[in-house]
This record gives C-alpha cells, structure tokens and sequence, in this order.
C-alpha cells in the first residue's frame, strides 16, 4: 500500500496494492497498523454506501461539530472527488484538492475532519463507500455551494452542461459566510 503526499498535506491518497490475474483481483482497503504507520490513526464508527448516476454532484458537506474523518473509495464506477479545507489556522485554509477516483484505479482518498468533501460523477453510475470517524450528526450538518466562486472548483463538468444537485446542496452558503473550525 502507498500513501501518496498531495498538495494538502493532512489529505493523503492510497493506492492499495492489487493482487490480479484472469479471475479478477483483491486488495486491501484498510489496515489499521499500516494507516497508523503512515499518520492517519483513525477510529472508524461507520461505513456508508452512496449510488449515484453520471452528472450527480453531491457536497460540499461536514459537520461543524462531531466532525468525520472519511476514508472515500470507489467500488464501480469514476468521480471527481473533492476536499476543502476549512480549518482557520491552517496555511492551506480554502484550498482544495481533486482527484478521480474509479473501480479501475482503486485509489482511496483520507479526507481529515476538519475539511469539507463533495464528489462529481463522471460514469455512468459510480458505488461510492467511506468510512467515517464519527457518526453522522444532521443537526451539525453544513454545507457549501459547489461552484462557489471563491473557492473555484475546477470540477470536470462537460460544457454548457450543469450538475444535478439536491434541494439541500443547492441551498449551500457561499464559502466566506460558511462556519469554519479554528
């Protein structure tokens, strides 16, 4: 398993090895003592499951309180995945970070509490799992319009085409009215 550096240093993409051949693969997607070994020493208190078709973007959510650590990872399928980070007294505070994610690379994405994440789908369909570090609390939930221009997201949205995006995420504040963390 690598953990790869990116330019956020608390979010670290993994690449777990994968074992091949003519009847499929295996790898491993989580491995207390090697993520620990590489500075991510979470304890996870649930695993999520989200399906969603091409053009689905969904976030920019956290928890302003109880704040979940992710460990996102994509099972069938390809998304854009997107980390934010929120945290006031960080030197990337506003920053974000992108990469795809898809059932053919295997890549798993560590978003640290403290960072808001979202995901843009560009398959037809994409299975996206994560483990997370707290329970979801709804009655801390935030979230952040997408396309906020502060922010400026380079999602990869194809020309003169818009995300479909629920009710809840339409209705996100812009980043410089958000709550942050310290």
């Amino acid at each position: 398993m690598r953990f790869l550096p990116t330019a956020i240093p608390e979010v670290v993409l993994i690449e777990p090895n994968v074992h091949g051949d003519a009847r499929g693969f295996f790898l491993e997607t989580w491995h207390a003592a090697r993520f620990r070994a590489a500075g991510i020493d979470a304890e996870f208190v649930q695993d999520n499951h989200s399906r969603s078709r091409r053009g689905i973007l969904r976030g920019l959510h956290y928890q302003i309180q109880k704040p979940q650590g992710k460990l996102v990872r994509v099972v069938t399928g390809r998304v854009f995945d997107v980390a934010v980070d929120l945290r006031r007294a960080s030197p990337t505070f506003g920053r974000w970070l992108g990469v795809e994610l898809s059932e053919d690379n295997h890549r798993m994405l560590w978003v640290p509490p403290g960072f808001a994440h979202g995901f843009y789908v560009m398959s037809e369909q994409a299975d996206f799992v994560y483990k997370c570090s707290d329970d979801y609390a709804p009655e801390h939930e935030r979230c952040i319009r997408w396309d906020d221009p502060d922010l400026a997201i380079a999602w990869p949205i194809p020309a003169h085409a818009a995300p479909l995006v629920s009710a809840k995420d339409a209705a996100g504040v812009r980043f410089r009215e958000a709550e942050v963390y310290p």
